[in-house]
């Protein structure tokens, strides 16, 4: 072999070895998304994964080759399902705003091209990310073969039972849809055929068992035919009046955008949270669409409990956050009174504790009557008497810490 003979085999070995290494590196890569090519790739799988990030944050410089690595992985373990996607939000600024994003890095997952209900907020890991992908490809239900099957579902959750003589039928179809969008708030079992042939009362039959109940279930009524119909049923029985918050869900029940009625328990109180679940369903339904009812593990939140000039010694107790100030239910003792709850948060939409909590109780007809009375000059005196308050604690909710309590990031939080 002469010299040019040999050149020219160095030359392309090198030019493969390139193409080689560059073809693995797109392989290892997310797909780059923009407005061209966005739902044409949402369409394509049936999980994708989007990274919505941002060039000036260091968190998502962080993220990006994890990131990277997840997308090799799950392109490797599930080609025909899921792909990572990522767009770079300030040049794709319309495809930011259109879901919402203004914290960076987002990551958002798209189930047949439409977004799902929670964002992912888990470990930022490899490990951690390939896990929740993975989990999200398991079916969505519990099959049951027997009916001896009914018995052995977790019986602490909320658990929907739907009973079908098929799954060809549109009523299967729509349950389906629906279990897979609610994966995450109910657990799901479906048992098909003559085996629950019993279960099926006039047709297929879907049912309602709520935590810990031996009794208590609920057949759902509607026609499975009219899937938004099902869907609000389901929501209603899946998503608890009364919710936990945790440092993992707080940002996202921040940005629900509604103020939090709280009640602050230790983590072994469970009569109190019981009692305060009750409460709130009796005096407090129809105002579910003003404000989030939760209750917090007192030790775990023990911050917000100092801004209220409070400690974990004087658990339970029960605080509004509005998202601008905090206030505490002046008595526990009054938790089942009649009305008192429902008062203290028409008080705060109405401005009320706002308002006494600066210039003291509203006067009454009768007070104010007293004042016009007294005259000008006594009513100016009394109310230089008024003792001087201090500020209210701010909000602590609307103000999440990073690191263990954030997860993403405004611009001008940087």
């Amino acid at each position: 072999m002469n010299l040019k003979t040999t050149t020219i085999v160095n030359i392309f070995t090198f030019l493969f070895f390139m193409i080689s290494v560059l073809l693995e590196q797109i392989q290892a890569s997310a797909l780059q998304l923009d407005k061209t090519n966005f739902d044409k790739i949402l369409n394509s799988k049936e999980l994708v994964l989007v990274n919505f990030y941002a060039d000036w944050c260091k968190y998502s410089r962080s993220l990006a080759p994890i990131f990277d690595e997840v997308a090799s992985t799950i392109t490797t373990e599930f080609p025909e399902q899921a792909i990572l996607g990522k767009i770079d939000s300030e040049a794709e600024n319309s495809l930011a705003k259109r879901f919402h994003v203004s914290k960076y890095p987002t990551m958002k997952l798209f189930r047949n091209g439409k977004p799902a209900k929670r964002e992912y907020r888990g470990p930022r890991t490899a490990q951690g990310i390939s896990q929740f992908i993975r989990d999200q490809l398991q079916s969505p239900y519990n099959k049951m073969v027997e009916k001896e099957d009914v018995n052995s579902i977790e019986k602490r959750k909320r658990n929907i039972m739907g009973y079908f003589a098929d799954e060809e039928s549109l009523e299967f179809k729509n349950f389906l849809k629906v279990c897979t969008e609610l994966r995450d708030d109910c657990a799901w079992n479906i048992g098909v055929g003559d085996e629950f042939s019993a279960e099926r009362t006039g047709g297929n039959t879907v049912v309602y068992k709520p935590p810990n109940a031996k009794h208590n279930e609920m057949i759902y009524m509607g026609s499975l035919k009219n899937l938004d119909l099902f869907k609000t049923w389901a929501q209603d029985k899946c998503v608890p009046l009364v919710r936990e918050i945790t440092f993992e869900n707080a940002e996202e029940l921040t940005e629900e955008g509604l103020p939090f009625l709280i009640l602050f328990h230790h983590p072994d109180d469970t009569k109190t949270v019981e009692t305060f679940q009750q409460e709130v369903g009796k005096q407090l339904i129809q105002e579910k669409s003003k404000i989030n009812f939760l209750v917090a593990d007192g030790v775990q939140f023990s911050h917000p409990l100092h801004h209220l000039g409070k400690s974990t010694k004087d658990l339970p107790l029960i605080a509004i956050d509005s998202f601008r100030h905090m206030y505490l239910y002046p008595n526990m003792d009054e938790l089942t009174a009649q009305g008192k709850l429902k008062q203290f948060v028409l008080d705060m939409h109405s401005g009320k504790l706002h308002r006494e909590f600066h210039h003291g109780p509203d006067k009454t007809t009768t007070t104010k009557q007293q004042d016009k009375s007294k005259g000008a000059e006594v009513a100016e005196e009394d109310a230089k008497k008024q003792p001087e308050v201090t500020e209210l604690p701010e909000s602590q909710f609307q103000k999440l810490a990073p690191s263990k309590t954030r997860y993403s990031f405004r611009k001008d939080e940087l």
